[in-house]
């Protein structure tokens, strides 16, 4: 195995009957930040699992596994010594305050208590909670439970920060806020691995991006070469399906074959690599009939995992 932060090579995980996680590699060469993107029951969680320790893989023997060089099969401690993970769910002493859910904590890590306390006043002030540091659990907002989950992982000082899906849920403010944050630690040093349903998160935050689906990697790579390689540059978003017939009609003898269509039933999309096709497209219609945007992450996220649900939404 090499010396990257992260290395995973042919990783599968079964439940069962069901395959959570099929065939996955991936490497983590640096500090920054790594996404997983992916509908429920993509892997994703699965994968954060393994890598700290909290799930076994399948028993293969070409599946290689290395957290700052050790095997989350046989050296779980070691990299929960180097690692802070910050779960989905909501996992706080409803019971006890701020302050007394980071001092338990503090205890796990080893600190002492001079040490800890000074660790704990910091990371009140870094989450914007030092106000807040005598209230119970109990009766805090979303966002500051989200933010006092995020200071517990902190705790130890980590060198990797494990995040599953860090801001679902909460106000617009609140995710800026925690997006800011998570930019400050990626300039110390601090490599971020995070999972998230919010394409925007991905693309401001990340560095990388894996999209997964059905257990598989789909995509690997920075944000915006994923959608330079990946999709059209520019979208008509098309307001009123009962036209679609109308503009293909008008498609075909103008000869398009740079534009393609997506019917979602309430929505249809026209995708170009040059605007002017659908600024073309868009003069047949009423300016409350459509819109002409850049395509994003979404758009992309669409095209490869699918518009239909699976049995995991």
């Amino acid at each position: 195995m090499s010396t990257d932060i992260i290395e995973v090579n042919h990783l599968h995980k079964t439940y069962r009957d069901t395959r959570a996680v099929d065939d996955l590699s991936f490497r983590i060469e640096g500090p920054g930040c790594f996404a997983f993107l992916g509908p429920n029951g993509a892997g994703k969680t699965t994968t954060m699992k393994v890598l700290y320790g909290k799930a076994r893989p399948d028993p293969r023997d070409e599946t290689q596994l290395s957290v700052f060089g050790y095997d989350p099969r046989s050296s779980e401690l070691n990299i929960k010594a180097l690692a802070g993970v910050a779960p989905q769910d909501d996992n706080l002493d409803q019971e006890l305050n701020v302050l007394q859910n980071l001092q338990i904590y503090s205890k796990f890590y080893g600190l002492a208590a001079s040490k800890a306390a000074a660790r704990i006043d910091y990371l009140l002030e870094f989450m914007e909670l030092s106000e807040r540091r005598t209230a119970r659990v109990r009766e805090l907002s979303g966002g500051m439970k989200r933010r006092l989950i995020i200071a517990r992982a902190l705790l130890g000082n980590p060198r990797l920060l494990i995040l599953d899906e860090p801001t679902t849920g909460l106000d617009p403010q609140v995710r800026q806020l925690i997006w800011d944050k998570l930019r400050s630690l990626i300039k110390t040093g601090v490599t971020i691995l995070l999972t998230t349903h919010y394409m925007e998160e991905a693309y401001q935050i990340a560095d990388t991006i894996v999209i997964m689906d059905k257990g598989k990697k789909v995509l690997e790579g920075a944000p915006r070469r994923l959608l330079s390689d990946n999709i059209e540059s520019y979208v008509l978003e098309l307001n009123r399906p009962e036209r679609k017939d109308e503009l293909v009609a008008m498609l075909k003898p103008n000869g398009h074959p740079e534009i393609r269509v997506e019917d979602s039933g309430e929505r249809v999309l026209y995708y170009a690599g040059n605007i002017s096709h659908l600024e073309d497209l868009g003069s047949h219609l009423a300016p409350d009939e459509f819109l002409v945007r850049p395509s994003n992450l979404e758009d992309l996220f669409l095209r490869i995992t699918g518009r239909r649900l699976n049995d995991a939404q």
